[in-house]
């Protein structure tokens, strides 16, 4: 018996339906017998899990490891589980450990790290230990040599296709504590149709575990599951955590025809330049098929920064504009993120992006902005160099990734970088209160017309001024009301 658990992953605790580890149950399904923890819903987690090794004789614990809250509870929780439990096997798997396996290895309480996309290799490593094989020959798997310490590592897993895949098993989960009101709906529920994105940005953690490969379910399996969350679940809205939900056209008009008459909302991941490439004829088909909202990686107001992230020779300022045009003429709000701060010169590339933003808010005031620091990401190219040779190295244990300055390094929220001075941190976390005062976001419903009056009142004069800094008036506002400020609507 074995338990999967999903160490909690907002500092809220926010409960969202822990796909990764539904996809692994999916695999092992009828083979093994497992229980699936999730660390968002028990007061205590650990105590969840000891109950589970003493009273139903839980042998192997898989921890989904994302960076941030999720890594800050499973080093402790795990460690603690490791001295209770000496003779329990512990496996990571996720976006942490497949970056920063020699780590996780380090430590004493992780015995195996799934590195990639863990379905397949994860019941791999399952059946090798049942069987008292050598699990470091498996591709996927990184482990410490059990005589010398050395620690060993094989070639990231390869994605698998969707579509060969089991469909999730609800079952194993209790599904109407995961369904939560968003802008598209009252009763909001997740699904992943895809894996992998086919693009190398340097900036992104999910280049280093696909490698430019996009891996699909169909159309018809896409509608498919998200009508029986629909039919099953009461779900009128549905949020699409694909890394890119857009990259085929065709793919995407017959999804949104086969849920035409389903009349929810939802919500998706795309590329710029991708869907500036999308006929008339699909975007009204998204439209109408009940697309709210797509999230967008702008990233940048300077087309030279967005060549150094490695964005691809169709990336452009240009086409970040013209998408805001054309989603403002659909009515599809464009939720566009920027990464700020970028080396070699952080100060100029923050005063261009604001000044990009400006200019994007005026061709689609609904626009939501995202604002994240640049943090580097192992091996990544020219930026990773450049932060490099600033001084920026990462930790070298898990006790060093859990400090408060690396949590916030996490978050993209860091004040530590050595590249980036704490009065820009301070301009940008200034300017973002007085864009979001002066346009509210389009998705918090409690936002009254005359509350937004009266925020964009109060932001108007430093807004045309652009005297961001000390807007003590707009934290006392947002204490008032504790308005809902733009933010990712999925992770």
């Amino acid at each position: 018996m074995l338990i999967l658990y999903n160490p909690p992953s907002t500092a809220q605790r926010k409960p969202v339906l822990p796909m990764s580890l539904l996809a692994l149950g999916a695999v092992i399904e009828g083979a093994y017998d497992y229980v699936i923890i999730d660390g968002n819903l028990e007061d205590d987690p650990v105590a969840a899990i000891d109950r589970a090794v003493r009273e139903r004789g839980a042998r192997t614990l898989a921890v989904t490891v994302m960076p941030g809250p999720q890594l800050n509870h499973a080093v402790p929780q795990c460690r603690e589980l490791r001295r209770m439990h000496p003779e329990l096997t512990i496996i990571w798997g996720g976006y942490f450990p497949t970056q920063h396996f020699d780590v996780a290895l380090r430590a004493d309480f992780v015995d195996y790290v799934v590195r990639g996309h863990g379905e397949v290799v994860f019941k791999k490593l399952l059946d090798c230990l049942a069987s008292g094989g050598d699990p470091s020959e498996i591709p996927g798997i990184a482990c410490a040599d059990k005589v010398t310490g050395e620690i060993r590592a094989n070639e990231v897993a390869q994605i698998p296709q969707p579509d060969s895949l089991p469909g999730y098993p609800y079952h194993r989960v209790a599904m109407e504590r995961y369904i939560r009101p968003t802008f598209m709906g009252k009763r909001t529920l997740p699904h992943h149709s895809s894996y992998g994105c086919p693009f190398f940005c340097n900036f992104c953690a999910v280049v280093n575990m696909v490698g430019g490969r996009w891996m699909p379910q169909s159309a018809e399996r896409t509608a498919g599951v998200t009508r029986e969350l629909v039919e099953n679940y009461g779900a009128d809205s549905v949020e699409f955590y694909d890394n890119n939900f857009f990259v085929h056209q065709k793919r995407t008009a017959e999804f949104c025809e086969r849920i035409m008459d389903l009349n929810i909302g939802w919500w998706g991941e795309g590329r710029i330049d991708t869907m500036l490439k999308y006929s008339d004829a699909t975007w009204r088909l998204m439209r109408d098929s009940g697309l709210r909202m797509v999230f967008l990686g702008a990233e940048s107001g300077s087309d030279e920064t967005l060549k150094l992230m490695n964005k691809g020779g169709t990336a452009s300022t240009e086409k970040t504009m013209a998408l805001a045009g054309k989603m403002a003429e659909y009515d599809i709000v464009p939720e566009f993120s920027f990464v700020l701060g970028n080396p070699p010169d952080p100060e100029a590339d923050v005063q261009g992006t604001l000044e990009f933003i400006r200019r994007l808010k005026q061709v689609n005031p609904r626009s939501e902005i995202i604002l994240y620091m640049y943090t580097p990401v192992p091996l990544a190219g020219e930026l990773y160099d450049q932060a490099k040779a600033d001084g920026f190295n990462f930790p070298e244990t898990l006790d060093g990734w859990i400090s408060p300055e690396w949590q916030e390094f996490s978050m993209r929220r860091s004040s530590h970088m050595p590249w980036v001075e704490d009065p820009l941190r301070k301009k940008i976390h200034n300017f973002e209160r007085v864009l979001n005062a002066y346009y509210p976001t389009a998705t918090d419903p409690r936002l009254s017309g005359l509350w937004r009056w009266v925020l964009r009142s109060v932001s108007a004069w430093r807004y045309h001024l652009r005297v961001y800094h000390h807007p003590l008036e707009l934290r006392v506002l947002h204490k008032l009301l504790a308005y809902q400020r733009p933010e990712t609507s999925g992770f």
